[in-house]
């Protein structure tokens, strides 16, 4: 069994397939979905998935290009709206500097309130970063001194340095379809460097299809490949990664019910 700890299935369901999306991963062998929140003013129709699916859960938060845009969220709320009994993990949250389409500022104010919800729920914190590395290690480690919170870097492609000093305070390394593009030779040195018992597997869909579905929507079901990309660099059968990267989830992601095991036919 493996794993999607980061998809966006409702703007999957946009779409008009999603039971069909849904369908192909629990075929594929997807036991469980992590659907991500991008805009709490959105989280009834994030919950609302996460309560169609047996399979499916998912996260409140405000990822960093809406920060601006967004009612500015407290921790409160957050806390509050975590209650949701599927709703496992805060974010996605965090930095982007690429695109900026929120004022850094509010970016940050954002991610400290996140942080704070996490602390306090127990919840894995699940982190955006693009091009601010620093920004990003500092404020986690300023926050980590505050108290500890369990997360993750979610959609993996940055430094060394960010993954080694977010693994230093715990937090777990998401690795998304990227790992398999052709010029991500540096990102795949740093994934050999990792230790696996840190390491989780993601789509992000519908965003980052891995190879060999590269350029084409992304969905759960293709979390397969980029798992067995992962499981090349590791030196690892794919059927021991899975095992590996799924205890994972589990354990950081520790209100998420595991499926039940289905106990032999009496002789």
């Amino acid at each position: 069994m493996l794993v999607d700890s980061h998809c966006h299935l409702d703007y999957l369901a946009r779409d008009g397939d999603l039971d069909d999306v849904v369908a192909r991963a629990r075929r594929a062998d997807i036991g469980r979905m992590l659907t991500i929140c991008t805009k709490v003013t959105e989280f009834d129709t994030i919950s609302g998935i996460a309560d169609r699916f047996d399979d499916v859960w998912c996260s409140v938060g405000i990822h960093p290009h809406e920060a601006d845009s967004e009612p500015a969220v407290t921790t409160e709320r957050l806390v509050e709206l975590a209650q949701h009994p599927k709703t496992v993990a805060i974010g996605e949250t965090g930095l982007d500097y690429f695109y900026e389409h929120s004022p850094r500022e509010e970016q940050q104010t954002s991610f400290r309130a996140h942080i704070a919800a996490s602390r306090e729920t127990g919840l894995p914190l699940i982190v955006h970063t693009r091009d601010a590395d620093e920004d990003t290690v500092n404020i986690l480690h300023d926050e980590y001194a505050k108290g500890p919170f369990p997360g993750v870097i979610h959609c993996f492609s940055t430094s060394r340095e960010l993954a080694e000093k977010s693994i230093e305070i715990g937090l777990y390394i998401s690795l998304s379809g990227i790992v398999t593009f052709k010029k991500a030779d540096e990102l795949r040195e740093t994934v050999r460097a990792l230790p696996v018992e840190k390491l989780l597997v993601e789509t992000d869909a519908p965003y980052l299809a891995p190879v060999p579905n590269r350029g084409k929507r992304n969905e759960p079901a293709y979390v397969v490949h980029t798992a067995a990309a992962v499981a090349d660099l590791k030196g690892l059968s794919a059927d021991a990664l899975a095992e590996i990267t799924t205890e994972n989830f589990f354990t950081l992601f520790n209100r998420v019910a595991r499926p039940e095991t289905k106990r032999p036919e009496p002789a």
